[in-house]
């Protein structure tokens, strides 16, 4: 079953795609899809604007090059502010998780 990301997220998503590895922008659609095992979709005209948003705060850098099949391409990658951001984001998101899971799992308290 696909999701759409939560709202706040795909900066996120797309700074942790991109710490694997300099990707162009459809390369990060791909990697989002398949390493979330096609559980997380997300849409192009999406994708774009939080790229260049993430440039923009001089998270990430870009260079142009050659995709897989012969195109010209932009390729993102992360600057140190971007790094420093990752993990603080990341720090922060799995924060969230475990006080979810802490209350998703949680029973009844019995009854006195």
């Amino acid at each position: 079953m696909s999701q759409t990301v939560l709202p706040g997220t795909l900066e996120l998503l797309a700074l942790k795609t991109i710490s694997l590895g300099a990707e162009h922008g459809f390369g990060v659609l791909q990697r989002i899809q398949m390493r979330s095992g096609g559980v997380l979709q997300i849409e192009q005209g999406a994708l774009y604007p939080a790229l260049h948003r993430l440039e923009a705060r001089g998270l990430v850098s870009t260079r142009w090059g050659v995709s897989e099949n012969r195109r010209k391409a932009k390729y993102y990658e992360l600057t140190e502010n971007g790094r420093e951001r990752l993990a603080k984001d990341q720090d922060q998101w799995r924060s969230l998780v475990s006080a979810m899971e802490s209350l998703l799992n949680a029973s009844a308290e019995p009854q006195t």
